[in-house]
């Protein structure tokens, strides 16, 4: 009961914030305020009970992040634990002549029995683990703290980049983004706080050399001076007090320094630190089984202890066989095919239930790519595509299709493809264990791994190891997940093959929606002037070029207005274009108030007029040596303009926009051509390059 009652009284404290200003006021009590050896017993039993709390929970914690608040107790620890060197040193150099547990049971224990009541031996092991903390530990994890907080904070616009990427593609919400980015702001600061605090682990491990000097010089001038006691009694007595105290200080001091070392070189992995070992150091049947038999042969030299090399040899031996026996084991499971069920005395009749139907949007995957799709095994790939549907749905303004998902032993393990009405349209092969490192034209160095390209826009690319990330971002790499890979491609070709993906169906859907707040509209489009064939095909075009079809009210009336007198789907399709004209030039120019353009020579643009008009009436058409020399010139412009980081704006007439957008779009996808009707009155036009000028001598 009155420990209940305690710790009801600490948890009241710490509801009222006055937790951590009276721990601050007991340490300076300690310092100033005489304790009774009893009250020493308590207090450096609890800092050992924290030291061994503190390493158990760094071991156990999956990510560094996940103890944010390790700065602040090594910090506090520290503290305490000198608080206690000072309250001791008191206590030792007051009481310490009549020897034994002058000081408390707890540093008498540590200066007879840990060292066996030897003075010589404990200075020698005290030195020894002072080295070790001072020289090795905390020098070693300052070190890597004060680099691992520089490379943080150079590699975070990389990371910054790499959210807005993942949230630009639709793979993350804004709520994922917002807690990806604290979660980056919060790495920065915990590895600068851990920075500054090695400097304080470091100064206790100093401050304790420095303690024991003076406890041992300050015992004997005290023990010969004062109390009467000769020098080797006053040695006795006072070096093992010393010692034990400086013992039971630096224990303590050397665990949480590697408490401290363990934390900031560990990689960020949701794993505890057995499994993240275990999984990587005992991975490999072929280093268990070189190392058994070199313990074997050393284990047969005359004079060595034959028994126990040979036993570990065996015992690594058979770990190593373990191993890869389960190594052997086949990784993934073969699809279950079904089996006709045996039939009595005579076949099953076939049906169109047989018939297997075509996926629209398909994803065919290896079977090392099934733990990506499995939630259990921490896999990511169906958020990623349920984000890239919802996303893609809400930008073209129809609903994407799902994506049916299947494994395929036919493919590479690694490998995924994607398909469009059961047709490929886009494969590659990943490695789920690694990262995928994009170029995205200017970074600072070269990374050690497998050079590739990016599936979805064709970026030099390299697959790295998942602790090469944060290099890899510092030297200006986009660095992403495997399932953000194969999702950032499935989007790409979606976008692509978006007047694919729309059919009679989606369109009855978006009229259906429409009817709710425009019945009347709806009623007189469709089937009164148009059939819906007409308006698919409008939409579809619209989709090809880039344009979404969210804007379904203004596309509807246009289609109204104009459909009295022509049912051609170019011709809707051009009027479409030209009152959704402000949407289009947001889409290419933004909130501009100039638009950048391509324009063609006046001679060359007749040239073209004339030959669509006789292609019209059945002439000729077009020469093919004036379509080949634009296409050259207009990917010469094109790529100028995307160097420059604008877009290429092609300006024509409109009855040369429908040919010449069809005939360029194929090579040229980022190349916008518009005609002078699709242009706002209240936008201005400047034209920085003429093409053709030339080309009418290829006539």
């Amino acid at each position: 009961m009155q420990t209940q009652e305690f710790m009801g009284h600490l948890k009241a404290l710490q509801h009222q914030g006055l937790g951590t200003p009276l721990l601050l006021v007991v340490m300076l009590s300690m310092m100033v305020l005489p304790l009774p050896p009893m009250a020493l017993d308590v207090l450096f039993t609890f800092n050992i009970a924290i030291a061994l709390m503190v390493i158990l929970v760094v071991l156990y914690t999956h990510r560094p992040l996940d103890f944010a608040a390790f700065p602040t107790v090594l910090l506090v620890a520290t503290l305490l634990r000198l608080s206690l060197n000072v309250a001791s040193t008191r206590v030792v150099l007051l009481e310490g002549h009549n020897g034994g547990d002058a000081a408390g049971k707890v540093i008498q224990a540590f200066g007879e029995f840990v060292v066996g009541g030897n003075y010589a031996v404990g200075l020698i092991v005290f030195a020894i683990i002072t080295i070790i903390n001072f020289v090795v530990v905390t020098k070693g994890a300052g070190r890597i703290s004060e680099v691992s907080a520089r490379f943080t904070l150079d590699a975070m616009p990389g990371k910054q980049m790499a959210v807005d990427a993942d949230l630009n593609a639709g793979l993350i919400t804004q709520d994922q983004a917002r807690a990806r980015r604290e979660e980056i702001a919060s790495e920065a600061d915990f590895y600068g706080a851990m920075d500054g605090a090695s400097k304080f682990v470091r100064g206790d491990a100093i401050a304790g050399i420095l303690i024991l000097l003076i406890n041992v010089i300050g015992g004997l001038a005290i023990g010969m001076a004062q109390h009467g006691l000769d020098f080797s009694q006053a040695a006795h007595n006072y070096a093992l007090l010393t010692i034990g105290d400086g013992l039971v200080a630096q224990i303590p001091s050397l665990v949480l320094s590697t408490a401290a070392a363990i934390i900031v070189t560990r990689v960020t992995a949701a794993r505890d630190m057995g499994q993240q070992i275990a999984d990587q150091l005992l991975s490999n049947p072929k280093a268990l089984l070189i190392t058994a038999i070199i313990v074997g042969v050393l284990g047969l030299v005359p004079g060595m202890p034959n028994l126990v090399f040979l036993l570990l040899a065996g015992l690594l031996a058979g770990g190593a066989w373990l191993l890869q026996k389960k190594q052997l084991m086949p990784e993934a499971e073969a699809t279950e095919v079904d089996q006709p069920e045996a039939m009595e005395g005579k076949e099953a009749e076939l049906s169109w239930e047989e018939v297997a139907q075509v996926d629209t949007v398909g994803l065919e995957v290896g079977y090392r790519l099934i733990p990506l799709l499995d939630k259990a095994q921490g896999g990511q790939l169906m958020n990623r595509i349920r984000g890239v549907r919802r996303k893609l749905s809400q930008e073209l303004g129809f609903l994407v299709p799902a994506v049916h998902i299947r494994d395929n032993l036919e493919l590479a393990p690694g490998a995924y493809r994607i398909t469009l009405m059961g047709v490929p349209i886009g494969e590659a092969e990943v490695y789920p264990d690694m990262e995928l490192a994009i170029n995205p034209g200017q970074v600072y160095g070269v990374l050690k791994g497998i050079d590739t390209v990016d599936p979805a826009f064709g970026l030099e690319a390299v697959w790295i190891d998942s602790s090469l990330k944060d290099e890899a971002q510092t030297l200006g790499y986009t660095v992403v997940d495997t399932s953000t890979v194969i999702a950032t491609h499935l989007s790409h070709l979606l976008q692509q093959h978006a007047h694919e993906l729309l059919g009679y169906e989606e369109v009855q859907q978006l009229l259906d929606i429409l009817k709710q707040h425009s019945p009347k509209l709806v009623e007189d489009l469709v089937p009164k002037l148009l059939p819906l064939g007409t308006v698919l095909k409008v939409l579809q075009n619209l989709l090809w070029e880039g344009i979404p079809i969210r804007d379904m009210r203004t596309i509807a009336e246009t289609l109204a207005e104009y459909g009295r007198d022509s049912q051609n789907a170019d011709t809707l399709t051009a009027a479409v274009r030209r009152a959704l004209s402000r949407q289009i030039f947001q889409k290419i120019n933004g909130m501009k108030q100039e638009i950048k353009v391509i324009t063609l020579d006046p001679n060359l643009e007749h040239i073209l007029q004339q030959a669509v008009q006789g292609a019209q009436n059945g002439g000729m058409g077009m020469e093919p040596g004036i379509m080949d020399r634009l296409m050259t010139d207009m990917k010469e412009i094109v790529q100028e303009r995307e160097m420059n980081g604008e877009t290429a704006v092609l300006l024509v007439s409109p009855s040369l926009r429908p040919l010449l957008s069809r005939l360029l779009r194929s090579s040229l996808p980022s190349l916008n051509v518009v005609s002078y009707e699709e242009i706002p009155d209240n936008k201005q036009i400047m034209v920085t390059a003429h093409v053709g000028r030339q080309l009418e001598q290829a006539v």
